[in-house]
């Protein structure tokens, strides 16, 4: 009896063990092993801080004395959505990226057929438009300033022939936003010049030969078959494209000066730089984060309108 028991525990303890042997060689444990590190690093520095993020955003909190902290409901959100200075900024961010989003997505196309065809340099262009992506906002934002300086920028006495005023737009409540709204375009135009490249390489020689014998000209190829066949594409740069300028920080950042954020008079002000001066210039923890959901739940809105309006042509 005794030895029976000892042979089946002996099973037990080798089946045990090979199963262990086949789940760590198992192709599913070897890539979860492999992407751990990252879940980890993503659940510390993302996951964590945006659940606590939520949980300060029904919170009267600061952070020099975070343990007085209070629950207040919906408070926060309300006092939001009734505050001025946050209309104005959600103003702002709308037309931003209702002028830039389209204006950098049809440039970048543009471009990027010029670049498919068979120019030369090539590799030189493609590198000299995404430059300015990779290229300091900081140092990109202070050359601008420059060349939309009063009198003595190249920009502003080339708008003056047509009729503009002679001032430094940046510092303009009136020339301030379209100044903004020029800056993020060429910002951002290249990196989406280099998504539809990859996109053009996708679309096969032979339909553009097919085309051809059938008497296709270059516009009627350009507007009945590139166009088109760049839908999942364009549907990414325009996603990017509303996300990245809803986003945009840095720039008015870098024309307040050490200044106001915003400025000059809220003119440069977006729903990130309120969430920024609410959070910590104001030290208001709690409404700070209540504006970033906010800004968060316009961003999956708007993504969600534009995939249910592009989702059977993909």
């Amino acid at each position: 009896m005794n030895a029976m028991q000892g042979k089946e525990g002996m099973e037990k303890r080798a089946g045990a063990k090979m199963s262990y042997v086949t789940l760590a060689g198992s192709p599913v444990f070897v890539g979860y092993l492999f992407v751990a590190p990252i879940i980890l690093l993503m659940a510390c520095w993302f996951y964590y801080p945006l659940l606590r993020s939520f949980i300060y955003s029904f919170q009267d909190i600061n952070f020099l004395n975070p343990s007085a902290a209070r629950f207040i409901g919906l408070d926060n959100y309300k006092a939001i959505l009734h505050d001025p200075d946050f209309w104005n900024a959600f103003r702002n961010s709308a037309i931003l990226t209702v002028i830039a989003v389209p204006v950098q997505t049809m440039l970048a196309l543009v471009i990027a057929v010029g670049l498919n065809k068979g120019i030369r340099m090539k590799g030189l262009f493609r590198t000299l438009y995404y430059m300015p992506y990779i290229t300091s906002t900081i140092a990109v934002t202070t050359v601008f300033m420059y060349l939309f300086m009063q009198k003595d920028g190249m920009a502003t006495r080339f708008f003056h022939l047509f009729g503009l005023q002679d001032v430094s737009w940046y510092a303009s409540v009136t020339y301030a936003l379209p100044f903004l709204i020029i800056l993020t375009v060429w910002t951002y135009v290249g990196f989406f010049v280099v998504v539809y490249l990859g996109g053009l390489q996708t679309i096969p020689e032979d339909v553009y030969e097919s085309s051809k014998v059938d008497g296709a000209n270059a516009w009627q190829q350009f507007w009945k078959i590139t166009v088109p066949m760049l839908k999942p594409t364009t549907f990414l740069v325009l996603m990017s494209g509303i996300i990245y300028v809803m986003q945009v920080f840095d720039q008015p950042y870098a024309l307040a000066r050490n200044g106001s954020l915003g400025s000059p008079a809220g003119a440069t002000s977006t729903i990130v730089v309120y969430f920024y001066s609410q959070a910590f210039n104001f030290n208001r923890a709690g409404y700070g984060s209540a504006a970033a959901f906010i800004i968060f739940a316009v961003i999956v809105i708007v993504t969600m309108i534009q995939k249910r309006f592009t989702r059977e042509d993909i």
